[in-house]
């Protein structure tokens, strides 16, 4: 039998041949220990330390076993006893970007995105349920029948999400977002995720102060995508940003990090985004950054847009650029204030300068699809003007998606705006020298606008 089955029957039933279960092994390491000595110690010191003792341990009581069944086994102790068990390695594996527990006995991970089940799982449900109490404890919640959803991070900044019977039918799920690898814009354009053209004008876009959307679905990259987007603000501008779970990763020296927090266990404290939107905009910020846009914090982004607050960053969960408007409309109707329709589009009108929309191909590539630019001004329908996409072309045999991107020339007045700002227009991009627009790359269809969406 291998050692992980063994330890699993250890674990399912205490006093085997083998000798005792993980579980009891934690408990005597716990027992050897000067907790108060370990509490001291940074984490590296206090794996180290621990592995000495459960080595000792094992050398005095425990069963005989091969040099790697040894390892492990002192591995997986201490893992129980420091961190999340089982899922240690998984956590420690830089190419996992997800981890989903479905019930104790299914485990999938996400690679290069793609998703795949491993052969690994939990010795039981008490198990998985110990390694989640973990998790919720350090943010003061718990989860139980009468609190069957929760949303938490780990320290390292894994954002968390848990549910629980009765809710979920296959048992506790657990899933696990690894923190994003800060990239820069020159990395995304070598893993093809946009063109050298595209990344030109984006940073002229951001170093202009043009208010940008990011879209696309779960799993795209929006995060990482933002990420790299802002590496073109000034060094020297004074930076908010807003969140949800606190995954960027800027570079700049002046930046304020907020992040909202749920209610507590008796169901009061929170605070949403949309009250960190608000305060944030009496820090004197020179750019707001809000990590995504989901609720009724929508108007007040887009008002923070329209009153000097240019340059703005956001992302928001949509299938593309044209319902990325719409998305926009139904979030800003979500306030309590009662907002005629006609005042939500000129909101978005004067607001949204430019919308980037992401997608995640069949085999796990990230890039942009589509950029857009709002033409349309106040008491006008909404109107945009698609100005890059990603042409994709038949999938092979090999399932690896292949394209190009094309692109169309800017429109007069956002050429002029860029000028205004001492950008250059990257020369894939410039419009006809006679200052009128040149033909399409994307054909002569007008540009869509609410009636004909």
């Amino acid at each position: 039998m291998g050692l992980k089955k063994r330890l699993d029957s250890a674990d399912e039933s205490t006093g085997t041949a083998g000798g005792a279960s993980v579980a009891q092994w934690r408990q005597r390491l716990l027992e050897e220990v000067n907790l108060d000595d370990l509490a001291k110690l940074d984490l590296p010191q206090r794996r180290a330390r621990l592995e000495k003792v459960v080595g000792h341990l094992l050398t005095r009581e425990g069963p005989v076993l091969s040099t790697r069944e040894r390892t492990m086994l002192i591995r997986r102790i201490v893992d129980e006893a420091l961190g999340l068990g089982v899922l240690e390695p998984l956590l420690a594996d830089p190419t996992v970007t997800e981890i989903m527990v479905n019930g104790p006995n299914s485990v999938y991970v996400e690679r290069a995105g793609r998703v795949s089940r491993i052969d690994l799982g939990f010795a039981s449900e008490g198990q998985l349920y110990q390694t989640i109490d973990r998790i919720v404890a350090q943010v003061n919640r718990r989860v139980d029948e009468s609190s069957p959803m929760v949303d938490a991070r780990l320290p390292t900044g894994e954002r968390v999400n848990v549910i629980v019977p009765p809710l979920s039918l296959v048992g506790p799920v657990l899933t696990i977002r690894r923190f994003p690898r800060a990239y820069r814009m020159d990395e995304l354009v070598a893993l093809g995720s946009l063109d050298e053209a595209t990344a030109l004008l984006l940073g002229a876009f951001v170093r202009a102060r043009l208010n940008v959307v990011i879209t696309g679905g779960t799993g795209t990259g929006k995060t990482t995508f933002l990420n790299a987007l802002s590496g073109f603000i000034p060094n020297f501008e004074r930076i908010i940003t807003i969140e949800d779970s606190a995954e960027l990763q800027l570079q700049q020296e002046h930046i304020v990090r907020l992040e909202s927090r749920p209610a507590n266990i008796e169901g009061e404290g929170a605070i949403a985004i949309r009250d960190l939107v608000r305060n944030a905009l009496r820090m004197r910020p020179d750019r707001v950054i809000v990590g995504e846009v989901r609720g009724a914090e929508t108007l007040d982004m887009l008002q923070a847009m329209n009153t000097g607050h240019d340059g703005s960053l956001v992302t928001v969960h949509a299938n593309s650029t044209e319902d990325a408007i719409y998305r926009l409309e139904t979030l800003a109707a979500m306030s309590e204030v009662k907002i005629p329709y006609e005042a939500v589009r000129d909101q978005i009108n004067n607001a949204i300068d430019a919308i980037v929309h992401l997608d995640r191909a069949p085999d796990g590539s990230r890039r942009i699809t589509e950029i857009a630019v709002l033409t349309s001004g106040r008491r006008e329908q909404i109107r945009l003007h698609s100005i890059m996409r990603f042409d994709q072309e038949p999938v092979g045999l090999d399932r690896v998606v292949r394209g190009r991107f094309v692109r169309a020339p800017l429109p007069r007045e956002l050429v002029t705006r860029l000028t205004h700002a001492g950008e250059a227009v990257p020369a894939a991009f410039a419009a006809a020298e006679n200052g009128t627009a040149a033909p399409s790359a994307f054909g002569t269809a007008p540009a869509a606008t609410r009636e004909d969406r």
